[in-house]
């Protein structure tokens, strides 16, 4: 029987699948027409970019280092190019035997092998890392025939830094070396990222590292059109690199030179300051150390040589290293007994030879001085007067005269790691030590502290912006190392603005009785012998530290304690006294009585700054060994000797 068709419901059914279709068809081209606009209005910029940088590549170009002169414009860092060969790791087939095969065609030594392993520790799988640098055009020659044969393998021009004096002043000037993954992530969290792409080296230490920003300059770039193996087809644009700016330094660096050799083996420091304006004429450390071992990678065994020497040659004494300031610190213990009426000039106090207090004897002159007034007192250091004085001033009252003058805080200097040292206070002990009784500050303490002894612990750095200060009567500079930055694009020198001096009030009668006492001591006290037949006017302290504690009755003899245990030799001074243009403290450790070691090279120093003067070759061999008092035979005239060495 045949079934009839419902023409009507089928007729619905047939309209219903149509405009499911349509609907979908409509909701399909919907989608497509979102998309579109997703895509072309939407993304466009964004996938344009992506378009672009797919075509096109962006080429860091690196700055030129800026240069590093001193104060009379001699290049203390500068660069040269040079050819490195670099392995990209990620892209090498086998690393180690890559290596093996380049050391057929070029010359690596095993010292460069560990320092690209301990590079490549240091750096990214993608980065391209030196495994030789500085070839010989016979070896790019060698190479580039063979390049070939060695993917992830290429040679690259590169700038070096070269620090034309080696050693010398080589603690102020500090050095370059690769950034590290602490640095760069430090450099990607900052706002200079971008002026960072493509550089490998920064600042590490010195004047490198606090003038960085100056010394980098600013990366230019290159846009190159690339083919789809990403090889370059041609340069689009570029914007160049703008040079690092040159930094002009206070620094003498024949002055620097001519201490460092004065020093000779010895340890110590030195630091001379314009007392007019703090700029530092020179800062010493000693030993010193070469800059240029540091710019490709110390190799392990120069690292160990200078890391476990127990002369500490990485040490910038001057900023870093703390001693007792010994009798250095007595004309400022007067200065304050006559600035806070704790002593007049004339009281006379007998000086025994000792000083007894709270049942301990403390030495002074063997025999004594008899009586003696301050005059005398700083003039032939009496630490009997001293002594005397700091248990009638109190350790408090010490520290609250010597803070203003830089003692045992930080000075500000234009240099990064200063120390703060130890100017000694109760809240200081309260503060520094955990057991109860040894919070406690006891009265004896307070006794060697007016000889600068005790707990006193300052930087060579700090005496010497006490000493300026008190050379101009009391106004504290800020020192400062970096004189002025010259623009390597317009030629523009800018100076480096400083804050100014900051006043401490000091009476000037005051100060000229403390000025004439220490003008004794270099014409009739300890330093008479060195400063014998100087035509200008200079005021000093000699000064004799101790670098171990001995027991109450145990006197002091050089030839029974090993060398580092014996005195520190120190000397402060200025010149000339009517008008101090320099200022100078100095430590020569273990070298025993200020007057023997330290002493001789202040005095040409001032010789050098004051009178255009330079040791002959004896009289610096004698100095050099402490063997000196006033100058040997006839110096030579400072604008004839080079501090740059011979070619």
């Amino acid at each position: 029987m045949t079934e009839l068709r419902n023409a009507e419901a089928d007729t619905w059914r047939f309209r219903l699948r149509v405009f499911v279709l349509g609907v979908v068809v409509l909701l399909a081209f919907a989608l497509i027409a979102a998309r579109l606009v997703v895509l072309q209005v939407v993304r466009h910029e964004d996938l344009a970019d992506q378009a672009e940088s797919n075509r096109t590549a962006i080429v860091p170009i690196v700055p030129n280092r800026g240069l590093i002169i001193d104060r009379n414009g001699v290049v203390l860092a500068t660069n040269y190019s040079a050819y490195t060969l670099e392995i990209t790791p990620s892209r090498a087939m086998d690393l180690e035997a890559t290596i093996d095969e380049l050391a057929q065609i070029v010359d690596i030594q095993p010292r460069d092998r560990r320092r690209f392993k301990r590079l490549r520790e240091e750096s990214r799988s993608f980065d391209s890392l030196p495994i030789r640098t500085r070839l010989t055009d016979q070896e790019v020659a060698r190479f580039a025939a063979q390049r070939y044969r060695f993917p992830g393998v290429e040679i690259k021009a590169r700038l070096f830094r070269n620090y034309p004096l080696g050693e010398v002043a080589s603690h102020a000037i500090g050095y370059i070396g690769r950034i590290n993954q602490r640095e760069k992530e430090r450099i990607e969290d900052s706002d200079d990222a971008a002026n960072y792409r493509g550089t490998d080296y920064i600042g590490k230490l010195g004047v490198e590292q606090s003038f960085e920003s100056m010394l980098h300059g600013h990366t230019g770039f290159e846009r190159m059109e690339t083919s789809a193996g990403g090889h370059a087809v041609r340069r689009l644009n570029s914007h160049p690199a703008t040079p690092g700016n040159t930094v002009m330094l206070s620094l003498d660096i024949k002055l620097q030179k001519l201490i460092e050799d004065m020093f000779g083996e010895r340890r110590g420091a030195l630091v001379a300051l314009d007392p007019r304006n703090g700029e530092v004429l020179a800062l010493v450390s000693k030993p010193t150390f070469d800059p240029n071992l540091f710019v490709e990678g110390i190799d392990q065994e120069n690292w160990q040589a200078l890391n476990e020497s127990i002369n500490k040659p990485l040490l910038n004494r001057a900023l870093r290293g703390t001693y007792p300031p010994g009798s250095t610190y007595k004309p400022f213990m007067a200065l304050a007994a006559l600035e806070l009426k704790k002593r007049s000039p004339t009281q006379v106090y007998n000086d025994p030879g000792f000083f007894n207090y709270g049942g301990r004897t403390f030495r002074s002159h063997e025999g004594g001085l008899g009586g003696v007034d301050m005059h005398r007192a700083i003039q032939y250091s009496s630490n009997t007067y001293f002594y005397s004085l700091a248990v009638d001033m109190g350790v408090d009252v010490i520290h609250d005269f010597m803070k203003p003058l830089g003692f045992g805080q930080v000075t500000g200097i234009d240099l990064g790691g200063e120390v703060r040292g130890v100017l000694p206070s109760t809240e200081w002990k309260r503060n520094t030590y955990k057991r109860p009784e040894m919070k406690r500050w006891y009265s004896g303490e307070t006794v060697s502290l007016g000889i600068g002894q005790g707990y006193n612990n300052f930087t060579m750095l700090q005496l010497a912006v006490a000493e300026a200060t008190l050379a101009n009567g009391g106004t504290r500079h800020r020192p400062h190392l970096v004189k002025a930055v010259k623009d390597q694009v317009s030629g523009q020198v800018s100076e480096v603005q400083q804050p100014p001096g900051e006043p401490l009030g000091f009476n000037p009668k005051n100060v000229a009785i403390v000025h004439n006492a220490l003008m004794a001591v270099n014409q009739a006290g300890t330093g008479r012998r060195v400063f014998m037949g100087a035509p200008y006017t200079s005021a000093g302290k000699t000064g004799t530290a101790q670098a171990v504690s001995l027991g109450q009755n145990v006197k002091y003899n050089a030839k029974l304690l090993e060398e580092h245990q014996r005195d520190h030799s120190l000397f402060a001074a200025f010149a000339p006294v009517e008008e101090p243009r320099i200022a100078v403290a100095v430590i020569v450790e273990n070298a025993g009585f200020g007057a023997a070691a330290a002493a001789p090279i202040v005095r040409r120093v001032f010789d050098y700054w004051l009178l255009g003067q330079y040791p002959n070759e004896q009289d610096l061999a004698a100095v050099a060994k402490g063997q000196a008092g006033a100058p040997i035979g006839v110096p030579r005239r400072a604008d004839e000797v080079s501090a740059v060495p011979e070619p």
